[in-house]
This record gives structure tokens, C-alpha cells and sequence, in this order.
């Protein structure tokens, strides 16, 4: 599995397009956080990463299906699956393997933002006007959404050989997942489908976690999303001829 992993990963990292999707997204969520006059934290005024945190989820929807896209799709289309599924190791392991080098990789394009809260840390009046553990919450939120982000694009990607069909399908589900349900609680004035609805919004759980509280139900929330969406992968390539 881990021979699986590094490959997969190493195969990301020397791939062209897994450099310009995160530079993109880091370009895009700089543009926005600081020069952008509608979403610049310099014209807001207060030492604070909100508006970030509000804006990389819908970065997150095209940053991951373009990482994700090929899982699947490219080894059947390359017809190297067979190879890979001749080797000792079971369904879940192979998309485990593959499931972790693609969050590794948004891990990564996280990693650079961090900058964004040293220099608001630095520009705050007095130096260090900021919280410190909203801003760690939010990180983890990010790091959980993107797993869930993951699980849909791993899944998008055993249904197609078509990496421009997967990378469609993964957004499409990504934004149902995220605003769909928050859109569905909105229309239903019934208090308890609102409630329904809301406990499966990821925007939902997401926000909780934000807020810098750490709830056993959000995490077992997430956890639940990402394995459900690796379930039905398993199913699609388990039961597929290839």
C-alpha cells in the first residue's frame, strides 16, 4: 500500500498540472485576501482570517477535482488498473493509497497560506491582535473538508475515464455537498426536515469547527462522508470488468 501511496504521489508531483491548479489557488486566494477591494482583509480593518476561510472552500471545489481527476480515470484509460490490481494488494488499499496521496497534495497547498496569518499576526495593532486558536480551528475545519473533497473526487474518478468528465462530476457533487443542503434547510420552513438538512450540510459542520470549537459529532460527520463516498469507489471498481 505504501509503494501505492508514493508512487501516486510522486506521479502527482511530477505531473505540470498538480503545480499550476495549486499555484492558481494560491494566486486566486491571494488576489482575493489582499487586493481585491469587495474581499481585502486591508479594507475590512480588523486582524482576522474570516473572510479566507469563507473563500477557500469554493477554491477547494475546483482545487481538488483537478488533483483528483486523474486517480481512477487515467489507469483506465492507460488500462494499467489490471497491473495494479494483480499485485497482493485489496480494493481498499489501492484506494486508501490514492485517497492519501491526493490529501497529502491539498496538505500541501495549504501549507504556503500560513503566511497569510503570520503577516496579518505582524500587521495587527498591537503585533499579535489576532486568535490564534479560531485561525488553528479553521485550519482543521479546511484539512477536514478537503478530505471530504477528496473522498467525492476519488469517487468521480472511478466512474469515467474521461478526466474532464471526472473533474465536472467531482465539482458538480462538491458544490451540491457543500450549498445544496444549506439551499434545501432554506426552502423547507418545516423545523424539522431544516434540521435534517442542516445536519448534512458539510458548510454546516464546517462553520462548527470554524468557530474553533472541536465537536466529537462534526468529526464523526466527516469521517462518516469520506468513507461513505470510498464505499460506493470500492463498489464501482469491485464490480467492474476492467
Amino acid at each position: 500500500m505504501y509503494a501505492v501511496f508514493k508512487r501516486e504521489l510522486f506521479s502527482l508531483l511530477n505531473s505540470l498540472m498538480a503545480y499550476i491548479t495549486i499555484g492558481v489557488f494560491l494566486l486566486t486566494s491571494g488576489l482575493l485576501l489582499w487586493f481585491f477591494p469587495d474581499t481585502s482583509i486591508l479594507e475590512y480593518g480588523y486582524a482576522e482570517l474570516t473572510g479566507f476561510f469563507s473563500l477557500v472552500p469554493f477554491l477547494f471545489m475546483f482545487l481538488i477535482p483537478a488533483i483528483t481527476m486523474r486517480s481512477f480515470a487515467e489507469e483506465r484509460r492507460e488500462g494499467t488498473y489490471i497491473l495494479l490490481a494483480s499485485r497482493p494488494l485489496t480494493d481498499w488499499q489501492i484506494i486508501l493509497a490514492k485517497y492519501f496521496a491526493c490529501l497529502v497534495l491539498v496538505l500541501f497547498s495549504l501549507v504556503p497560506t500560513i503566511i497569510y496569518y503570520y503577516s496579518i499576526y505582524k500587521l495587527g495593532l498591537p503585533a499579535g491582535n489576532i486568535d490564534t486558536g479560531a485561525v488553528i480551528g479553521s485550519y482543521l475545519g479546511l484539512l477536514l473538508l478537503g478530505s471530504a473533497f477528496v473522498g467525492i473526487g476519488i469517487f468521480a474518478s472511478s466512474i469515467t475515464k474521461n478526466q474532464v468528465i471526472a473533474f465536472a462530476v467531482a465539482v458538480f457533487i462538491c458544490f451540491v455537498a457543500y450549498s445544496g443542503f444549506d439551499a434545501l434547510s432554506k426552502i423547507f420552513s418545516m423545523r424539522y426536515l431544516e434540521s435534517i438538512f442542516l445536519g448534512l450540510s458539510v458548510n454546516e459542520h464546517y462553520q462548527s469547527i470554524s468557530r474553533g470549537v472541536l465537536d466529537t459529532r462534526d468529526l464523526v460527520y466527516f469521517i462518516s462522508f469520506v468513507f461513505f463516498f470510498l464505499g460506493i469507489t470500492k463498489l464501482v471498481i469491485g464490480g467492474r470488468k476492467w
